[in-house]
């Protein structure tokens, strides 16, 4: 099963308004639908990907027997969410660095949504009724219900004052349905970001073989690869070391974009298969649909790339 997505707000901070919405806090973590109706609980990505193994922690969401749960894995660094610190967690299987990772710096489940409860099919219910269900719910360590607020104006506010993410906009009558993205949830980010494919990279200019930059894309209608931009920031320590062992594993003999790089990208950039896919933040795009001062904060196997969609 996938998540039900949210729609984009038209503008920064322009929300839904009025009695009929519900608003929550847009988190900076890994999507996940939670399912114990088997026993042990199995956790799953966007991309349907089973992710369990990386977070030992949250074994004990068994205390939810027959259940279908939907939040936001979310590792805190300085008191709000780091997608920069859980990317070091969302590739680890090795059961024992998983433990060790866990032990030292264990993740949170923030839970907003509950599609399958004690035999029961709860996608047809309404959010408040879904709401309601949750709140009934005794929740193990490390899973929390994330909270829901009234105000969605004083929520953006707050979450900009204390650099969360956003602000998720929820209609109160509204249906769960499973791979939607639906005009019933709004999200409105403090800070653009979007999962970009890697068409191919650069070398640093000093000549010490380490990477430089990224040649990001994003997959058309057609499946074509457009064009996104260069981006350099963010590129250091592990992430690029483990980025340029992949790289070399994608190599390609030419440039899979199908728009031209401009030379100034172009040159010294070597190509690759447009397989692997990396979260990226950026302030916003140019009117060609490139990304203004991009920053790379890590891999992403958890889902596929945003498409691509006219600025």
């Amino acid at each position: 099963m996938q998540p039900m997505l949210a729609t984009p707000a038209a503008s920064p901070g322009v929300l839904p308004r009025g009695k009929d919405w519900a608003f929550e806090v847009k988190w900076d973590g890994v999507r996940a639908l939670a399912d114990t109706r088997t026993g042990a609980p199995r956790l799953w990505s966007r991309a349907e990907n089973d992710i369990t193994d990386a977070y030992p922690e949250l074994s004990g969401l068994a205390a939810v027997p027959d259940a279908v749960l939907d939040g936001e894995i979310v590792l805190l660094a300085g008191g709000v969410p780091s997608f920069a610190a859980l990317a070091e967690r969302m590739h680890v299987r090795d059961a024992r660095r998983a433990r060790a990772l866990a032990d030292a710096r264990p993740v949170t489940y923030l839970v907003f949504d509950v599609l399958h409860l004690g035999g029961r099919d709860l996608t047809s219910t309404t959010y408040d009724e879904r709401r309601a269900v949750l709140d009934t719910l005794a929740l193990p360590p490390h899973v929390e219900l994330s909270p829901v607020y009234d105000d969605g104006e004083q929520l953006w506010a707050v979450t900009a004052e204390h650099g969360l993410e956003g602000v998720v906009a929820k209609r109160r009558s509204s249906v769960y349905r499973p791979g939607r993205r639906s005009p019933d949830w709004v999200k409105a980010p403090h800070h653009r970001t979007r999962a970009a494919l890697v068409g191919g990279w650069r070398e640093e200019s000093t000549g010490t073989g380490r990477l430089g930059a990224l040649l990001l894309g994003a997959p058309d209608a057609d499946g074509a690869l457009q064009y996104l931009g260069r981006a350099g920031s963010g590129l250091a320590g592990p992430l690029a070391a483990s980025l340029r062992t992949l790289l070399d594993e994608h190599r390609a003999g030419t440039s899979r974009f199908v728009d031209d790089v401009p030379p100034a990208d172009a040159r010294g950039a070597r190509w690759c298969e447009p397989t692997l896919v990396v979260d990226v933040r950026y302030l916003t795009r140019t009117p060609s649909g490139r990304l203004r001062q991009p920053v790379v904060r890590g891999l992403r196997t958890d889902t596929g790339p945003d498409p691509w969609e006219a600025p």
